[in-house]
């Protein structure tokens, strides 16, 4: 691995450890002010905005945009704007609406960075496959062991010292991030003149996604298992509680078993994807998480459903290290902004209907309800998508995107290929 991705790595380590702060922290807040549901849930949804509003347009942004530059000025500018209600906690005039704000704010932010860190990474590993996958294994690991296992309880932690004191931290930690990915090497631009408007070159990127098949395929995993496991969330802790007798540390256990089989899964990805092939990994890992689902919605006692949480949580892991790694491997350098935001927009987008679809079928219906759907919306998802994502055009996909002579999914003449052309002026392969 190149020096430079150890900083990548601990700048992202560091990060993802202040946000698993602030998640805790930031409801433990809110509550503090108010015990009104709807209040509640403004400030969670102001956090996911960002990509519902601005996400393809901020792909387009980070493709003009000099990619190590916009991941340290979105760090060092979320490390300022998190001493704000640092400091009117610290006055006493902390509110709802600066809450959301300042989540609103941060989504912004993490939409800036999330973005040129993932544009920058396959130029930075030259956009070799192996470690493409290596590397997002490691990052994947980090992030769900910082924000997933040591951050929340670091939050509430520190919230228990005073309502300033998380929030400090997690700025510390941007602050961090941002001095490490300041020494990061620089990267050439991928289009060094913009000839096309921004709405145009937006409106571009999101049509090679749709437009290409393994891209879409790509894409309609994380948008389809979003719907699905936000049905899952809604009603988790209610089918734990009632249906499971589990109370609420054990139902803190019960994420923790998600987590670590998050953990193994980003690990056994690379191993994964050379023993099946990364198409039929893919699929394979799509189907675990529906039957694991399906195992949870059948779950006789906790013990049955931690284990099937911590199945789920394993194939999420490697599809989440499989996926972006392809990703960057065949996507052309000044498209790759564009590509990963419109793929995140659509996850994002369908996380609300998942919520919804979870209350209604509950409601309507039976607790098990939602998750039985669930489980068949992820089954069904991986048989429209085996084929779109097959190894067969993985392999098209990896060999298109080499050199002439060159090794398959190594960059394709350099950071500036093809892109003496703006995308609106070129044809998506579609790979069929």
């Amino acid at each position: 691995m190149p020096t430079g991705f150890g900083r990548l790595w601990s700048s992202q380590t560091i990060s993802s450890l202040g946000d698993g702060v602030t998640q805790a922290a930031l409801p433990l807040l809110a509550l503090t002010l108010t015990r009104k549901p709807m209040a509640l849930a403004v400030v969670t949804a102001a956090g996911t905005l960002p990509w519902l509003l601005f996400g393809v347009l901020g792909g387009a942004l980070v493709d003009r945009w000099d990619r190590r530059r916009t991941m340290w000025v979105a760090d060092t500018a979320r490390a300022v704007l998190l001493g704000i209600p640092a400091a009117a906690a610290v006055l006493d005039v902390l509110s709802i609406p600066l809450l959301a704000a300042v989540a609103f704010l941060l989504g912004l932010g993490g939409l800036f960075f999330d973005t040129a860190a993932t544009a920058y990474l396959p130029d930075l590993l030259r956009r070799d496959p192996a470690l493409l996958e290596r590397a997002n294994s490691r990052l994947r690991g980090a992030q769900t062991a910082m924000s997933g296992f040591a951050g929340p309880p670091a939050g509430s932690a520190l919230l228990a010292l005073g309502r300033a004191m998380p929030l400090l931290a997690d700025a510390v930690s941007f602050a961090l991030s941002a001095l490490l990915v300041r020494t990061l090497p620089a990267m050439p631009r991928p289009v060094p003149e913009v000839r096309e408007s921004l709405l145009r070159q937006a409106r571009a990127g999101a049509s090679y996604v749709f437009r290409n098949r393994v891209l879409l395929g790509l894409a309609l995993r994380p948008a389809v298992g979003n719907i699905a496991f936000l049905a899952v969330e809604t009603v988790l802790a209610l089918f734990a509680h009632d249906r499971l007798g589990i109370s609420t540390f054990g139902f803190g256990l019960l994420l923790t078993a998600e987590a670590t089989g998050g953990l193994l899964g980003a690990g056994i990805a690379s191993f994964l994807g050379r023993r099946l092939g990364t198409g039929t990994a893919l699929t394979c890992t799509a189907a675990v998480e529906g039957l694991a689902i399906l195992g949870l919605a059948s779950a006789p006692n906790p013990y049955v459903a931690g284990l099937a949480l911590a199945v789920c949580g394993a194939g999420m892991g490697a599809t989440m290290v499989l996926g972006p790694s392809l990703r960057q491997a065949i996507v052309p350098a000044h498209l790759m902004g564009r590509v990963a935001s419109t793929s995140r927009m659509l996850a994002m987008c369908a996380a609300p209907v998942g919520a919804f679809l979870g209350g209604w079928l509950a409601t309507t219906y039976d607790i098990r309800t939602p998750l039985y759907a669930a489980a068949v919306l992820l089954l069904a998802m991986t048989a429209v998508t085996a084929s779109m994502t097959s190894n067969r055009r993985v392999e098209a996909a990896l060999r298109a995107a080499a050199p002439v002579g060159g090794p398959a999914g190594a960059p394709a003449g350099g950071p500036d290929h093809p892109a003496s052309k703006d995308p609106a002026e070129q044809s998506a392969p579609d790979l069929s």
